[in-house]
């Protein structure tokens, strides 16, 4: 059972959410709160898998919780997906940096809301390669850019190029098709990446690749 919980503003928002997620089988929700300081309470009483976090709330936002949550050793293994009224909101690529999983519109259809939670439940990112483009590329250049952490130096040749093409959305099935390898080989790549610079998923990959510059928003531009 996947266990969820819910960190929005408006009542109204909670309860569409609550009604959804709580009709599937294998997901339920656990708690609910109004803002950012509620939240961590609740994170540290209820323990989710996955929390569903608004970026603009009262008292503490949703980018600050966030950090919070997925800096507490106490509380690994939680996962956080932001929810955003825009799908380019400026927070949300601090928000991945600080170890969100991905991110979803307000208005996503009710499917996409259920597999989003399923996918980041199961230790994949929330980031679609149209949404990768477009995201990096907005924002990854008005950020200052920390040092490349050492971590990246142990990865072979071959995990460098696997690592590129996650940065540019591939799947671990494109990447598979690109390499010409099979799709286990490609998983088993990028989760020995993620084990050696320390990553929680392939989110945090697609982020670190771009600050130690192995990819540029210019490369993955479609066309």
């Amino acid at each position: 059972m996947i266990r969820v919980l819910l960190a929005d503003d408006q009542n109204l928002v909670r309860a569409g959410f609550k009604s959804i997620l709580d009709g599937e089988a294998d997901i339920t929700v656990v708690g609910a709160a109004a803002d950012g300081e509620a939240v961590l309470g609740l994170a540290a009483e209820l323990r989710p898998d996955v929390v569903l976090m608004d970026i603009r709330m009262p008292r503490l936002d949703g980018l600050a919780a966030t950090r919070r949550i997925l800096g507490d050793p106490r509380l690994a293994g939680i996962k956080v997906i932001i929810l955003t009224t825009f799908d380019l909101d400026e927070y949300v690529y601090g928000a991945l940096r600080a170890g969100a999983s991905g991110f979803l519109v307000k208005d996503t259809e009710p499917t996409e809301l259920i597999h989003g939670v399923r996918v980041v439940a199961r230790g994949d990112a929330l980031l679609a390669p149209s949404v990768t483009r477009r995201l990096i590329a907005e924002f990854a250049g008005r950020v200052t850019r920390p040092e490349p952490s050492p971590r990246l130096n142990s990865l072979t040749e071959r995990e460098r190029e696997v690592m590129t093409l996650v940065a540019a959305g591939l799947s671990n099935d494109e990447i598979a098709r690109r390499l010409v390898l099979s799709p286990a080989t490609a998983k088993t790549h990028v989760s020995r990446i993620m084990t050696k610079v320390d990553a929680r998923d392939r989110a945090q990959l697609v982020v670190l690749a771009y600050e130690a510059a192995m990819v540029t928003p210019r490369w993955t531009q479609p066309g």
